[in-house]
């Protein structure tokens, strides 16, 4: 198994790869975005992501995808969006590689903090992450408007 930057010419697996993270996160309908704004969003003249590949005998098994964010208390930061392993290729030891190496890109980076969100019925990687010496928050919830609340909202102004 390699871990890698990922191409753009990935991201059909990595459309792939959300497909199966919305299911098991049990949003199945939820994935409204295409390969082809995968690629315009990943590659074009200001990325706003990156993606790690983990990928084995050729096959893209893994990935994960980053961006950077502004913290106004700790600065620069890395919003991990996605760590996702094909079910199949659980247990292998992709997962904690992709982490591993999202770890790492934020100490070549110097952010001062790493962040990501968890589902909290998903106990199997809240105890991975409090393994590895992160912190789950308990006293902050996230807050999202949806595009629909977003035109609601503008609409009533």
């Amino acid at each position: 198994m390699i871990i890698r930057k990922g191409t753009q010419n990935d991201m059909a697996d990595v459309l792939e790869l959300i497909r199966e993270l919305a299911i098991f996160e049990k949003e199945p309908d939820a994935v409204v975005i295409t390969v082809g704004d995968l690629e315009r969003d990943g590659f074009g003249e200001n990325p706003l992501f990156q993606t790690f590949i983990a990928e084995e005998a050729g096959e893209i098994i893994g990935m994960a995808l980053y961006y950077y964010r502004y913290s106004t208390w700790k600065g620069r930061t890395i919003h991990l969006e996605d760590l996702i392993v094909k079910a199949d290729k659980r247990g292998t030891g992709a997962g904690f590689a992709l982490y591993q190496e999202i770890i790492k890109q934020g100490k070549k980076d110097n952010v001062r903090r790493i962040e990501w969100n968890v589902l909290d019925w998903n106990q199997h990687a809240i105890d991975f992450y409090e393994k590895s010496g992160a912190v789950v928050l308990d006293d902050w919830s996230v807050v999202q408007m949806s595009e629909e609340g977003i035109s609601a909202f503008l609409n009533k102004l």
